[in-house]
């Protein structure tokens, strides 16, 4: 459960009565306030969303795998090369 003394920031959000009414319900099944089961669920769903951006686990030959390719030598992208240098639609150009 969360403490309540260290939460200093607020977020407003906007639902529909049916959205509260089962939120709500649910934070009561589980005898919990509504901000508690809400802010639970959703740093619940957010850490499952982050995991696999912050860590992954490969065995050792794929980790072998991985380090070859971020050890290999760049490869020349003429088409990505154009693209960053070549003036964009959206710079300032003078039209004259």
């Amino acid at each position: 459960m969360t403490t309540r003394t260290n939460r200093s920031e607020k977020l407003d959000l906007r639902l529909t009565p049916d959205a509260k009414r089962i939120l709500a319900t649910a934070a009561a099944v589980e005898r919990r306030s509504l901000s508690d089961f809400v802010l639970e669920s959703a740093l619940g769903r957010a850490e499952e969303t982050l995991a696999d951006r912050r860590s992954f686990g490969l065995d050792a030959d794929k980790w072998a795998a991985f380090m070859a390719a971020l050890d290999a030598p760049t490869r020349e992208l003429p088409r990505l090369k154009r693209l960053l240098t070549e003036p964009s639609v959206f710079s300032d150009h003078d039209p004259a």
